[in-house]
């Protein structure tokens, strides 16, 4: 695909647009600034359109790359939502790059309603990038019309010609083909050597997320194996349809760009290779993964040892670094330096990568700020090349709500097991290490999950379950302070004055607010002080889960005392937290299949 003009908004930055609304407290975009300007964004460039709708030929000269693996949805009001005790529409507005601050903690006895909270809007954000890929899904909302349409243009698609399942479905499991190619289209790639190259399939991954949406795993393809690439049947970009031959025990790579290969050949490759068929597709090139780590500010890696590689450019001393742009580029093409100096080595750096930078994007840095969001919404979309069923924000963001809802933690990456290629005396290439290769396969056909999420929830609730059991301190001996974390105004207080005086924790103050809002109330405590946690947990009717085992604090008297921090489930003082697991005695009960005599 021509990196060259698919056009760039004006010389305005998105993120100066979105302004505070005093008279409902939210984020909104104001597209038309007070001196007379066009309130739709720039165009895109002419030049005719492919059979999908996207500009395809004859494009303007804003050089920046077209493959792209990162997807956005539009622009989402994204204002916090206000807590309890912050400032009402009118007050003195927050700035948009700032979070407004803990609730002030009101006198004890002036509870009033809960006010209800709002809901977050624009949060779903989910990206990868592996050598040179990466999608960004975002929600939109109506509110930002115009800028929905922007972001829909930004987007270039392609035909899956038939090799996917015609797109993925809520009710089972979702399979997306993630293709970083190697095509040195965009500004500042030539540099990078073999600028004329169609490219390659480089970087491959396949994203299985599960039918329940508890896990996913992602498979790393070595771009160097041997395998046999089919028939494809393809669609050209100038319109044509074409079928290109097969080619039997060949690279990997070569399933894409190479005889004029789309992303649909590289689709129907992994089918013949694993049985599993893709919904869908995704396609990176290098301007992907500068503009995305420079969108979010970032990405956190570690090095064991100093790199200096000439091949991808990197030149990073050993230690800690936060990088982006070229280097960010730099360091997931480097292979020379790293491990055995081979594509292998620098597969498992690139999934190195791509935790952090999962772990990037779900934190609240990038969560809350309106202008991250809107900077990784243009940045997504600019970057990325999808198949034509999922070419507008709307699909993209249905997508996104999908793959949103399992937890990173349950997120595993693997490589394809592969042994060197028995035929060659120079080792190049690599072939399938069986039958480890088609276990995995299985395995993620049958929707297995490799993270053993079921077993791992299993050992956690043992561990949490374990931390009430033990003995307990005299209520009298248990020190602690107490912080509200998001309950309503004054409960802090509220609970302070009931365990001195109702439940004798004579021990505890109140420490006003929490620097951060909790969604549910904890207790940590260090080490030496499990056996008072354990007798405060009983009062309060806590949790295991809520029990938070790290260190003490020091209290007003100078001592060590725990933190009890209540969140947004506090409900009052004296009102447990806890679900009781079985009926109490007293409550009578019956059930339909059995008789019961009238007494």
């Amino acid at each position: 695909m021509d990196a060259q003009g698919r056009g760039r908004a004006d010389d305005i930055d998105p993120a100066d647009q979105w302004v505070l609304n005093p008279n409902t407290g939210e984020y909104e975009l104001r597209l038309a600034p007070s001196a007379a300007q066009s309130s739709v964004p720039g165009p895109r460039g002419s030049g005719g359109r492919g059979t999908n709708g996207r500009s395809t030929t004859g494009r303007g000269t804003n050089g920046r790359g077209t493959t792209g693996a990162a997807g956005a949805a539009g622009a989402r009001r994204a204002a916090p939502a206000r807590r309890p005790g912050a400032a009402a529409p009118g007050d003195e507005a927050p700035s948009p790059r700032r979070r407004a601050g803990a609730p002030a903690e009101a006198a004890a006895g002036r509870r009033g309603r809960r006010p209800v909270p709002k809901k977050a809007k624009g949060k779903k954000v989910l990206m990868w990038t592996g050598g040179s890929l990466a999608f960004v899904l975002i929600g939109a909302s109506g509110a930002a019309y115009l800028y929905y349409e922007h972001l829909n243009n930004n987007i270039t698609s392609v035909s899956d010609d038939g090799a996917g399942t015609g797109g993925f479905s809520k009710d089972r499991a979702i399979n997306i083909l993630l293709i970083g190619t190697d095509k040195r289209t965009g500004k500042g790639n030539e540099g990078y050597g073999d600028k004329n190259s169609a490219g390659h399939a480089d970087t491959t991954l396949v994203l299985h997320v599960s039918k329940d949406r508890s896990n996913a795993t992602v498979l790393s393809i070595p771009r160097d194996l041997i395998t046999d690439i089919p028939d494809c049947p393809t669609t050209q970009e100038d319109g044509t349809e074409k079928v290109i031959p097969g080619k039997q025990r060949t690279r990997f790579n070569e399933s894409l760009g190479q005889e004029d290969r789309t992303p649909s050949c590289t689709m129907r490759t992994i089918t013949e290779l694993t049985g599993l068929k893709m919904d869908h597709f995704m396609v990176a090139d290098f301007n992907a993964v500068k503009t995305l780590t420079s969108a979010v500010g970032g990405v956190d890696v570690c090095l064991a040892k100093d790199i200096k590689d000439k091949d991808s450019k990197l030149d990073l001393p050993k230690g800690e670094h936060t990088i982006e742009g070229e280097e960010a580029l730099a360091f997931v093409r480097t292979r020379h330096s790293v491990g055995f100096g081979g594509d292998l080595s620098r597969i498992e750096l690139q999934q190195q990568f791509l935790g952090s930078m999962m772990r990037k994007l779900k934190s609240n840095d990038t969560l809350t700020s309106p202008s991250k969001m809107i900077k990784l919404a243009e940045a997504g979309t600019k970057a990325l090349t999808v198949d034509s069923k999922i070419s507008t924000i709307k699909k993209l963001a249905d997508l996104g709500a999908e793959l949103g809802k399992f937890d990173t933690k349950n997120l595993t990456f693997a490589t394809v097991p592969v042994d060197d290629n028995p035929a060659e005396k120079v080792k190049a290439t690599v072939v399938l290490k069986e039958p480890q290769a088609q276990q995995l396969f299985a395995m993620v056909r049958d929707d297995v999950s490799l993270t053993d999420v079921k077993q791992q929830k299993k050992k956690e609730k043992a561990a949490e379950a374990a931390r009430l059991k033990g003995t307990k301190a005299p209520a009298s001996e248990v020190r602690v302070r107490i912080l509200n974390g998001g309950a309503v105004a004054g409960s802090a207080q509220e609970t302070l004055s009931w365990l001195q005086v109702q439940e004798g924790v004579t021990k505890s103050e109140n420490a006003g607010n929490a620097e951060q809002p909790l969604a549910k109330t904890t207790l940590e405590y260090g080490p030496d002080e499990a056996d008072q946690a354990r007798r405060l947990a009983e009062i309060m009717g806590l949790s295991g889960a809520a029990m938070k085992p790290g260190k003490s604090v020091t209290n007003s008297q100078g001592v060590p005392a725990m933190t009890l921090t209540l969140g947004k489930d506090f409900e009052g003082a004296g009102v447990p937290l806890t679900t009781p697991a079985k009926v109490p005695e007293a409550v009578q009960k019956a059930t339909a299949d059995k008789v019961e005599c009238a007494k």
